[in-house]
């Protein structure tokens, strides 16, 4: 095998399991929400508003360890936030007033997942791969993410039932610290792709003004707004509304295992679709989708079987959203500044989470019930499909002026 297409394997394995470790360890802080609550005496709040706060500063960090990304390349951007995140993992530990909840569960977790997620890894994942494989590349490390919470939710679970809530947080600590060796293949990320990079001399100042004035970017920031909120709320809130309907802790374990293994087959599915269709429709199919599956989950009646069903269901469109998103930046924009125009996408996105864990948790402690947060999530996604209809997926005129320009030369 060539040694080039030897250290292209290397990086996207080496890809693939940074976002498993980072998706994995986040989506399985749901199942600590409990034990925290009651050991300290919180209601259900407090902790959902440090998981709130947590999707918060990873969407308000994620703009700036693109761009970090974007300046400085991947390595530095991953060895920083894999250090944050272990550091917040640890902090969470050790808590013992809700303020040190918040510093680690929250803000220090939220930056680490800034510095070793998505906003990091797709960028460089984009750059490696000619643009006819990008979607695919995409999908597949978005899959990867979910390979994770497929395998760590459960560990994390047995970590818990077998040595309790602290240890099993610092058992998690150790093993994020584990990026720090899979970070190694990108250290000439920037330079290997240089010829692959957008050359223009458009600067991030520039970048952000033909971002910012450009309508259909907003449409698909308010998208992801909806997104975030769903799958945040759901990713938090599930084993606790399942517990309140009766089922055994196991349920709630299989359901978010569920959503995770199926979510590979979305991921990978939408991300090959993404490089054959419209990314827009296919985004507008999948926001239908999770609105009718949503209404169906709540009109009928809640067993085993309809979770498990509703978690495959749900899982098959979890994260189909990214590598279409994700793609529709590098389409409309180019390569460039992707790292950053995605983090402002993203940014979004967890505001969208920031608001569905804290209005989650507000509403139960309110009216003891989650209803009126799953009917919201339902609706809003119905809205959003329909956003989608009206955004123009085209290249802006910098880049299709560029094309013709090309053309011409030739």
């Amino acid at each position: 095998m060539p040694s080039h297409v030897k250290l292209f394997s290397l990086f996207v394995v080496a890809a693939c399991l940074i976002l498993a470790v980072n998706f994995g360890l986040r989506s399985s802080m749901g199942f600590f929400m409990a034990p925290i609550s009651g050991e300290f005496g919180y209601g259900r709040e407090v902790f959902a508003f440090s998981l709130a706060l947590q999707n918060l500063c990873w969407g308000l960090f994620q703009p700036f360890t693109g761009a970090f990304a974007d300046r400085f390349g991947t390595f530095r951007t991953l060895i920083i936030g894999t250090l944050i995140y272990a550091l917040g993992i640890y902090l969470t530990a050790t808590a013992d007033s809700a303020w040190a909840l918040h510093s680690g569960a929250g803000i220090l977790i939220g930056m680490g997942i800034a510095g070793t997620g998505f906003g990091v890894i797709l960028p460089a994942l984009a750059r490696m791969v000619a643009p006819e494989k990008r979607a695919f590349a995409l999908g597949l490390g978005t899959a990867a993410g979910s390979a994770g919470q497929l395998i760590i939710i459960p560990v994390a679970q047995a970590f818990i039932a077998s040595y309790g809530w602290q240890t099993a947080l610092l058992l998690m600590a150790g093993g994020a610290l584990c990026m720090l060796v899979l970070a190694t293949p990108f250290r000439n990320d920037s330079a290997a792709n240089e010829a692959d990079m957008d050359t223009s001399s458009q600067s991030l100042k520039e970048a952000l003004q033909e971002a910012g004035g450009h309508l259909h970017y907003w449409l698909l920031i308010a998208g992801f707004f909806v997104c975030g909120f769903q799958l945040a709320f759901i990713t938090v809130h599930m084993p606790s509304f399942l517990t309140d309907n009766g089922f055994d802790a196991s349920v709630a374990v299989t359901s978010l295992s569920l959503i995770g293994l199926f979510n590979i087959f979305g991921c990978l599915l939408f991300g090959a679709w993404s490089g054959r269709y419209s990314k827009k429709n296919l985004l507008g199919i999948i926001y239908a989708l999770r609105a009718v599956v949503i209404a169906l989950f709540m009109l009928l009646p809640i067993t085993t079987t309809s979770v498990y069903l509703f978690s495959i269901a749900t899982g098959f469109l979890w994260l189909a959203t990214v590598p279409a998103t994700s793609g529709l930046v590098a389409q409309m924009f180019g390569l460039k500044h992707m790292g950053t125009l995605y983090g402002i996408v993203f940014l979004n996105h967890q505001l969208g989470s920031f608001t569905g864990v804290w209005i989650g948790g507000y509403m139960f402690d309110q009216t003891g019930s989650y209803n009126s947060v799953w009917w919201a999530a339902a609706g809003i996604a119905l809205i959003t499909a329909i956003i989608h209809i009206f955004i123009d997926e085209r290249p802006v005129k910098r880049l299709r002026q560029k094309h013709c320009n090309r053309l011409s030369a030739t």
